[in-house]
Formats: structure tokens, C-alpha cells, sequence
């Protein structure tokens, strides 16, 4: 018996990878929770942390693979081990605490709204169990930009519960503008 192989080759429709336009309408709840988790990355100082709750395992990994490969300052995204609450997974996106944060989180939120149903002043944003509105100005008036920022925040914080417990407060470093030019001048 002779065997025949056809000449046709397969060719399956291409293999479609990825978020497309309005994938996670109904999935994404629309805030922003920042700093609310420690980094992985590095000390909490240098990186800020958001975290998005996604209500489906497969939308969370689809959504922390977007972040990754869609922005060259995220220095890592992540997904919970495990649900949060049933079918609730966080998102997590790790980036250097600096003055653009705002702006590139701002450009974040409008690229998620060709994934969601909602547009960048519809999301909310929670800090230190706080929720206000998102936009970039609260952003930046409310979360330390700077890893001098964040220190000064924290030990201000810090000095608030040792005065509250009758403990010695202690002094915060700042940098006089004279130390920063001697700084500048040497390359330090």
C-alpha cells in the first residue's frame, strides 16, 4: 500500500497572546492602592509599590505581564500567590520612587482605560487608608516622591508615636542647601 502526503501545509490561525481592547471591562476594580505592600525589589525608600485588585487569575497574570513588557520604568510586576478573597488576585507594580511618578502613572492609567471601562478620572486612589480621587497632583502632594521624601515622612511619623508614648523625639536629617553645593562640588 502506498502512503500519499499532501503538499498542504497547516497553517493554523495566528496564536493571540495578551490583552485586547476592553478584555478586562467588569474585571478591574477601579483603584489604585499605593504603597500599601513592601517591595521586593529594594527598601521601601527607593520603590513604590501599587497592588490592583483583578477578579480572575488568568485577567491578573494577562494584566501583570502587560505592565512588564508595556513600560520601560516598571522594575517588576507580580500576582498573589493565592486569592486574596474568592476569585480576588492583586497585581502588583514595582517602580523607583522619583518625581515622575505621577506622570507615568497617569500615562498607566489612560493605556488601562483601552483595557477597562473606565477612564483615568474615574479611578480612585487609597494611601495610607485614605481614598481621594486619582490624579496626578493628589499623587504627588500625598506620596513621597524621593527616597529623602519618604524618610522624612516616615521618621516624622515615627517621631508623632514617640512623643505620643512620651519617648525622646529624635532629629531628621536634612540636607542644607550649602552641604548639598559642597555635595554637588565634590561629585558626591
Amino acid at each position: 500500500m502506498h502512503n500519499k502526503t499532501s503538499n498542504k501545509t497547516y497553517n493554523p490561525s495566528p496564536l493571540l497572546e495578551g490583552l485586547q481592547y476592553k478584555d478586562l471591562e467588569g474585571i478591574v476594580k477601579p483603584t489604585i492602592h499605593v504603597d500599601e505592600f513592601s517591595s521586593k525589589m529594594g527598601d521601601d525608600q527607593d520603590i513604590i509599590v501599587l497592588s490592583f485588585f483583578v477578579r480572575d487569575k488568568a485577567a491578573a497574570r494577562d494584566l501583570m505581564a502587560w505592565f512588564e513588557k508595556g513600560y520601560d520604568w516598571v522594575l517588576d510586576a507580580d500576582t498573589s500567590p493565592g486569592e486574596i478573597k474568592p476569585n480576588r488576585y492583586l497585581v502588583y507594580v514595582e517602580m523607583r520612587r522619583r518625581n515622575a511618578a505621577p506622570k507615568q502613572i497617569g500615562e498607566m492609567l489612560e493605556d488601562l482605560s483601552t483595557l477597562t471601562e473606565f477612564d483615568p478620572d474615574e479611578w480612585i486612589m487609597t494611601y495610607q487608608g485614605q481614598q481621594v480621587p486619582w490624579s496626578e497632583e493628589e499623587f504627588a502632594q500625598r506620596v513621597p516622591l524621593t527616597p529623602k521624601d519618604y524618610t522624612a515622612s516616615t521618621e516624622s511619623d515615627l517621631n508623632e508615636m514617640r512623643a505620643a508614648a512620651g519617648l525622646p523625639v529624635k532629629k531628621i536629617h536634612q540636607v542644607s542647601p550649602e552641604l548639598r553645593a559642597l555635595q554637588a562640588a565634590a561629585g558626591i
